[in-house]
C-alpha cells in the first residue's frame, strides 16, 4: 500500500441478491465496476469464512478459518456456468431487499445444491476438483469431515462427540470418515465451487485495478474444524474444553468486557512447532486477498485470559502473546506479504512498538478523533501519518450519520465543528468526515458504503459485546448509482488518491 489511494468497505453479505444474501454474483460484478467508475482502488471486506449457525453469522466466529462460506456461491453463476438448469433457481420466492435472511437463503440454497452434486458439468470437471483437493488436503479433509460429523451427531460441540473420535484416535477416525463419507464429499464439491467463484471475482477486480483487502480474526471458534484438528495449540481441559477463553477487558464498547469465547491459543506449543499452522494459514489468506488485516493486533503482544467457566470477561488477565517473534517467521516465509494491524482499543506501548519495528499500517478512526480540544488526539487528521488506514468509523462502529445522531456527545460535536470551522446538520455528517478522511496525510482512505449514503444507525453492521441482530444490513440495489460512483470519483482526484 505504497501509493496514496482510498477504497470501500463493504462485505459479499451486503450486496443486493435476489437470494437473499448477497454473493459472489452479478452485483458483485457490478459493485466492481462501480468502484471502478468511482475510481477506488481497494474493495475491502469482512472474513469470507463460514458462520457458525443462524443464531450467530459473525463472520469472526466461523466453522473453519480455511474454507469459504458456501452461502456466498451465486445461484446465478451456476447457471450461467452450466451447472444447474434455469429451471432449478426458479420459484425461490421472496427475500427481504434491506435485510440478510441467512435461514431462507440457506434453505433455498441446500435445494439447488443437492441438483449440483448431479450435474453433468461437474463431472467434466473432475480433474479439477481432484487436484483442488490435493491441493488444499491439509484443511479440506479435516474440515470436510469435521462437516459430516456435525451433521451425524447434530452437533458441532465436538467435545460432546464419543471419545475416540472427539480425541482422533486414528481407528475411529478411518470409521467415521467411511460413515459420513458421502456427506463429507458433497461439502468438498461445495468448498470447490465456492472458491472457483470467488478467485474468477478477485481476478475481474484486479484487471480494474481494484485490490480486495479481506480480514483475518486473531481467534477461530471452539466450534470449529480448526480446534477439533489443532487440539494441540489451544489450552483445553481434560474433557477438550476450553480452559480459557478470548475477550478483551471493559472498554469503549462494553462496561463488562467482551467475552469472546474463543480458545486462546498454546503459544508455547506454536513455537515447538516453528509457528506452522499460522503460517498455513497466513499462506491461505495471501491467496484469497491481495492483503488483510489482522483484526486484535494487540493480542498478539498481550491478550486477556479468562477463566472457562466465567460468564463476563471482567476477571480475565493480560498474558504474554509472541510478539515479534511469530512476525518474523511469517515475513521469512512471505517477505511480500501486506498486512494491516487492527490497533484500536486499548493500545499500549509495546503495541505501538511493534506495529512500527514492523512496518505495518495500522488503523485511525474518525469517529473517535473528537473527545477532547488537546491537538493530541492520534485520530485527529493533522495527526496522522503516511503508513496508516484512515477510516470514517469500521464495521464495529456505528455509522457516521448514526453516530452523530445517536451517540456523539455535546462535547464532540462542538469539537467537531471547531475542527471543521462550521457547523453541520446530522445529513452533512457523513459526508464531511468523508472529505476529511480523503484529505488526510494517511495514504489510504477506507469509507464504509453506508456513509457514501449518508445511512443512519438502521445501517449498522454490528454492534460488539451484542450476540444477536447483527450482521444483516443490505445494500439496495438502486443505492449503487452512477451519481453516487462520479460524486465520490470527484473528491477522490481533488485529495490525490487516484
Amino acid at each position: 500500500m505504497k501509493k496514496r489511494a482510498s477504497g470501500v468497505l463493504l462485505h459479499i453479505t451486503s450486496l443486493p441478491a435476489k437470494y437473499g444474501i448477497g454473493d459472489l454474483g452479478p452485483e458483485a460484478y457490478r459493485f466492481a465496476d462501480f468502484l471502478s467508475r468511482a475510481r477506488q482502488s481497494y474493495w475491502q471486506i469482512l472474513p469470507l469464512n463460514p458462520p457458525h449457525s443462524y443464531s450467530n453469522i459473525s463472520p469472526y466466529n466461523c466453522l473453519s478459518a480455511f474454507a469459504g462460506n458456501t452461502s456466498l456461491i451465486s445461484p446465478q453463476l451456476l447457471c450461467d456456468s452450466g451447472y444447474l438448469k434455469r429451471s432449478d433457481i426458479e420459484g425461490a420466492g421472496e427475500f427481504p431487499e434491506a435485510v440478510l435472511d441467512y435461514k431462507k437463503a440457506d434453505a433455498f440454497r441446500a435445494k439447488i445444491f443437492r441438483r449440483l452434486f448431479d450435474s453433468d458439468k461437474l463431472r467434466t470437471e473432475s480433474g479439477h476438483y481432484e487436484k483442488f483437493c490435493i491441493e488444499n488436503k491439509d484443511w479440506l479433509d479435516d474440515y470436510a469431515l469435521f462437516m459430516g460429523l456435525s451433521r451425524h451427531f447434530k452437533t458441532t460441540n465436538w467435545s460432546q462427540w464419543p471419545k475416540p473420535i472427539r480425541d482422533r484416535k486414528p481407528a475411529a477416525l478411518k470409521e467415521a470418515a467411511r460413515t459420513v463419507q458421502t456427506y463429507s464429499e458433497k461439502e468438498k464439491i461445495l468448498q470447490y465451487i465456492f472458491f472457483k467463484q470467488w478467485f474468477a471475482l478477485k481476478k475481474y477486480c484486479n484487471r480494474l485495478g481494484i485490490s480486495i483487502i479481506g480480514d483475518m480474526p486473531i481467534y477461530v471458534a471452539y466450534h470449529s474444524a480448526d480446534a477439533w484438528s489443532n487440539q494441540e495449540i489451544f489450552k483445553l481441559d481434560k474433557f477438550k474444553k476450553p480452559a480459557f477463553k478470548s475477550g478483551v477487558p471493559p472498554d469503549y464498547f462494553s462496561r463488562t468486557g467482551q467475552l469472546w469465547g474463543n480458545p486462546v491459543y498454546n503459544w508455547q506449543k506454536l513455537k515447538e512447532h516453528d509457528y506452522q499452522w499460522w503460517v498455513e494459514r497466513t499462506r491461505q489468506n495471501l491467496r484469497l486477498y491481495d492483503i488483510f488485516r489482522i483484526d486484535h493486533f494487540r493480542g498478539f503482544v498481550k491478550f486477556w485470559q479468562i477463566p472457562g467457566s466465567d460468564k463476563t470477561a471482567v476477571n480475565g488477565k493480560w498474558f504474554k502473546g509472541p510478539g515479534e517473534d511469530l512476525f518474523r517467521t511469517l515475513f521469512k516465509r512471505f517477505p511480500s506479504a501486506q498486512i494491516i494491524a487492527e490497533d484500536l482499543g486499548l493500545i499500549t506501548p509495546d503495541v505501538r512498538e511493534l506495529v512500527k519495528n514492523l512496518c505495518l499500517p495500522g488503523m485511525k478512526v474518525l469517529q473517535f478523533a473528537f473527545g477532547d480540544t488537546s491537538g493530541r488526539n492520534p485520530y485527529q487528521p493533522h495527526n496522522h501519518i503516511e503508513n496508516c488506514i484512515v477510516y470514517t468509523g469500521t464495521h464495529d462502529n456505528n455509522t457516521t450519520r448514526g453516530w452523530f445522531e445517536k451517540e456523539a456527545t455535546p462535547k464532540q460535536k462542538r469539537i467537531l465543528f471547531e475542527y471543521l470551522g462550521h457547523r453541520v446538520s446530522k445529513k452533512e455528517a457523513s459526508w464531511e468526515l468523508i472529505r476529511m478522511a480523503m484529505a488526510s496525510t494517511a495514504r489510504t482512505a477506507i469509507i464504509p458504503m453506508q456513509d457514501l449514503l449518508g445511512l443512519g444507525a438502521e445501517a449498522r453492521m454490528n454492534h460488539p459485546a451484542k450476540i444477536l441482530g447483527n450482521w444483516k444490513w443490505r445494500l439496495e440495489k438502486n443505492q449503487i448509482s452512477g451519481k453516487l460512483a462520479d460524486k465520490l470519483a470527484k473528491i477522490t482526484e481533488l485529495y490525490g488518491r487516484t
